[in-house]
């Protein structure tokens, strides 16, 4: 190819092919060299399906917006029929999956290539991708950093360029964080506006939702027209949208609408200086625009709110290690899995059906609170993170934590530990360096992180978007004025 195929966008590829510029052969080529090239240093990419997307070449529809355009999928949520889906973990690397997941389908029918599965953290937990079975993803911008997770294989992989955009999806932030610590642009859907099925109608409770992570605001938006859509059997339907989110992308905002904005962290801990400046120059020049700011944060209970996402994630782990042992054909045993992992699910095994339903009510509540904040604000703004990306393996528990974890494991101890106040230490812990992004999910809105700030190490740090729920529309408008921007970091 005489092109420089890794500055191109995902549409920007497509219109080459488009032109008879490149061949759709030639393109997959050069993102397989870009992957073999790249990847034993970054290790975003765990699982290669080079034979099937030349099979896929075969019959490509030129017509279609992403026709011939290379896309990586995460490990988790998004299966492929007759491929694996790990989730990161050991205990499945014989798991192949047997249908493709509603929102691979959709995916497929844009034209895209799949070309592999990218990393994650086990089960998709972490907000670092470092699974003790594949090893860790490193970030393109610093190798000793982490790309965040649980999405941070697609993430490495987009900003190295092996690929203009791949799968990713978020259930706490793990489209956001990636994207915050690589200098992408990361959409959370509203709640119900991507499939999840099939086989299931919700994911972590409604929290999670699949998208993209990408180079441009453009491709994240043509993807997600092609993407959402009701689902017959889903639990949740998002507001419907009528119309193209691509063409608002150039469709500049009235410059009087009200805009709030906080660098306070809602669980009462630290944010770092960087992340502070991030949201501070953003929103001054949102301001010079003609935007009204005032700083405001909604009315909501930050650590309650955290306690009531923990609940959720202890009881999903418990839920998916009782679920991967019908798929084995035995129990998970402490053996099978990373002593984080047991701990949430023995945690997970003592929380109760009144708690349960206690936490869903704090969801509806933030819920409802922001709805009434949106009501004033058209855009809630705070950083992606409290802290730039971290150093691989710095977040890993001490000793004193892997002994603990071991006795909790081989004793049972979890309802003990409840009752010491361990788990909202663990929370407080947990959720530190990212306490932003959990809000959208258990309020079902759509927010964005937006690639707007370099520290003084020359690693992105991201400002995060909220909107009220249903308006991706309003999200992209902004993203697009933004993107235009001498803010907007362009590696």
């Amino acid at each position: 190819m005489t092109i420089e195929y890794e500055k191109y966008d995902g549409l920007g590829l497509a219109s080459l092919i488009k032109n008879g510029e490149v061949s759709p052969v030639e393109l997959i080529e050069s993102a397989i060299t870009r992957i073999e090239e790249l990847n034993p240093s970054l290790n975003a990419v765990i699982h290669k399906m080079y034979d099937s997307a030349q099979e896929s070449l075969k019959n490509l529809d030129k017509s279609l917006p992403f026709a011939g355009v290379p896309i990586l999928l995460k490990n988790a949520q998004q299966e492929v029929k007759g491929h694996p889906m790990t989730l990161g973990s050991k205990i499945l690397s014989n798991y192949i999956s047997d249908v493709d997941a509603e929102y691979v389908t959709r995916l497929k029918k844009t034209g895209t290539i799949i070309l592999g599965q990218t990393n994650v953290p086990e089960f998709a937990l972490l907000a670092v991708t470092e699974p003790r079975h594949y090893g860790p993803t490193r970030n393109p911008w610093n190798l000793n950093h982490t790309p965040g997770g649980s999405s941070g294989g697609s993430a490495a992989a987009v900003a190295s360029g092996m690929v203009p955009m791949a799968g990713g999806n978020d259930g706490g932030g793990s489209i956001r964080i990636p994207a915050a610590f690589t200098g992408l642009f990361g959409l959370k859907p509203t709640r119900g506006r991507t499939p999840v099925g099939p086989g299931k109608g919700r994911a972590w409770q409604g929290a999670s939702v699949d998208h993209i992570l990408s180079k441009s605001v453009r491709d994240s938006a043509a993807m997600l027209d092609e993407t959402h859509g009701y689902e017959r059997t889903a639990a949740f339907h998002a507001p419907e949208f009528i119309g193209s989110y691509l063409n608002l992308v150039n469709s500049p905002l009235e410059r009087n609408l009200k805009i709030a904005f906080t660098c306070e962290s809602p669980l009462g801990t630290p944010v770092h200086a960087e992340c502070k400046k991030a949201v501070l120059q953003t929103v001054k020049s949102l301001e010079d625009m003609g935007f009204e700011i005032e700083e405001k944060e909604p009315r909501i209970d930050g650590n309650r709110l955290a306690e009531s996402y923990m609940t959720m994630y202890f009881g999903e782990v418990a839920a998916a290690l009782a679920n991967t042992g019908e798929i084995i054909g035995r129990k998970v045993t402490m053996k099978d899995v990373e002593p984080v992992t047991w701990l949430l699910n023995q945690l997970g095994n003592k929380v109760t059906a009144g708690e349960f339903v206690q936490a869903m009510q704090m969801w509806d509540h933030s819920a409802i609170e922001m709805e009434a904040f949106h009501e004033e604000y058209t855009f809630y703004i705070t950083p992606a993170t409290a802290y730039p990306p971290s150093r691989i393996g710095e977040l890993d528990q001490t000793g004193g934590e892997k002994m603990l974890m071991k006795a909790v494991g081989m004793l049972n101890a979890g309802g003990l530990l409840k009752k010491t106040g361990f788990v909202d230490e663990l929370a407080t812990k947990s959720l530190e360096r990212t306490p932003f992004t959990q809000l959208a999910n258990l309020s079902g809105q759509p927010a964005i992180s937006l690639p707007l700030h370099l520290t003084e190490d020359n690693l992105p740090c991201g400002v995060q978007v909220m909107a009220a729920r249903g308006r991706e529309d309003l999200l992209f408008r902004l993203a697009g004025d933004l993107e235009k921007s001498s803010l907007w970091i362009r590696r």
